[in-house]
């Protein structure tokens, strides 16, 4: 599985590179905090529900979540399911709130 740190997704954004951001933590943390992602929880991954980002499977997909973990799962699940280019950010959310505070 490949990974991709904050520092890295962030300066994409403002590179102004079109990103695919899938955030599988659940709907109450999304509405907290996200950083423009598609909502897909990861309950929904685990039982195939990915109907709203199939169109994505060929393309790259970069996966959060609070810490990493959660997003690291759904990597694995989606990888089975035939994506071809997931990736998983590093310490998700957590790291992009201290590494970019405010």
């Amino acid at each position: 599985m490949k990974t991709m740190n904050v520092t890295e997704v962030q300066s994409r954004i403002e590179a102004g590179d079109k990103l695919n951001l899938l955030d599988v933590r659940e709907p109450m943390e999304h509405e907290d905090f996200n950083i423009g992602g598609i909502l897909l929880p990861l309950g929904d991954i685990r039982v195939g529900d990915t109907s709203s980002i199939d169109h994505l499977k060929d393309q790259e997909v970069i996966i959060y979540c609070r810490s990493g973990n959660r997003s690291g799962q759904a990597c694995m699940v989606l990888e089975s399911l035939g994506f071809t280019n997931v990736i998983n950010v590093s310490g998700g959310m957590l790291a992009w709130q201290d590494t970019f505070p405010g």
